[in-house]
């Protein structure tokens, strides 16, 4: 199985060569998903991106800038992965149970040594109360996944709803795995059961 493109793995994309810009973009994608934004400091992203300091506050004058920009990165990043998933996993759908792609693509995330959930979770836990537009930006992001979820059902008034139920049972699932309270095998499980109780046969 190819290794997901939207968990960390940047540090080989970064090099002199790559911009300035970019290469701050890809530490920040790297740091601040794996440990955390407020545990991820200026001079570190600077160490990382291997720039100057203004270099660093010339393409971002603040960190808030850049946070803005790793997440519409990460959204870019995630989605695309996401969709791709979605349909290579589509082999294993059916009528009854056209959610099958769903739970294949989510045990790949799950399974990558480097997940740490969901990057918007994650930044509205951090960020919400401080940086208000983060949960703008983390709606934005469940709203476009909520569609992709969609476009596996039936084309039915219905599916909107369903779709809707779906991804609350992929966030729950994604808090599970990430906390590890019951392993990711657990969180998949649960994740099944959740999904196999939606009313998908629809039409």
């Amino acid at each position: 199985m190819d290794r997901p493109v939207y968990i960390g793995g940047m540090e080989e994309r970064r090099n002199l060569e790559t911009p300035a810009r970019e290469r701050i973009l890809l530490a920040a994608h790297d740091l601040f998903y794996r440990e955390g934004v407020r545990a991820t400091g200026v001079d570190r992203l600077i160490v990382a991106a291997g720039v100057t300091k203004v270099t660093f506050y010339r393409h971002f004058p603040a960190k808030n800038d850049l946070v803005r920009a790793f997440l519409a990165y990460r959204h870019g990043l995630w989605m695309a992965w996401f969709e791709a998933a979605l349909e290579r996993h589509r082999t294993a759908q059916s009528a009854d149970d056209p959610l099958a792609p769903l739970r294949l693509a989510l045990a790949e995330w799950f399974e990558d040594p480097q997940f740490r959930g969901c990057a918007f979770v994650n930044a509205v836990a951090e960020l919400g109360g401080a940086l208000p537009e983060v949960r703008e930006i983390a709606a934005a992001h469940k709203r476009d996944m909520t569609a992709a979820i969609a476009g596996l059902l039936p084309d039915d008034p219905r599916a909107q709803r369903v779709a809707q139920a779906a991804a609350l049972a992929v966030d729950g699932a994604i808090v599970r795995a990430q906390t590890g309270v019951e392993g990711t095998q657990g969180a998949l499980a649960a994740l099944k059961d959740a999904l196999g109780a939606l009313p998908t046969r629809l039409g």
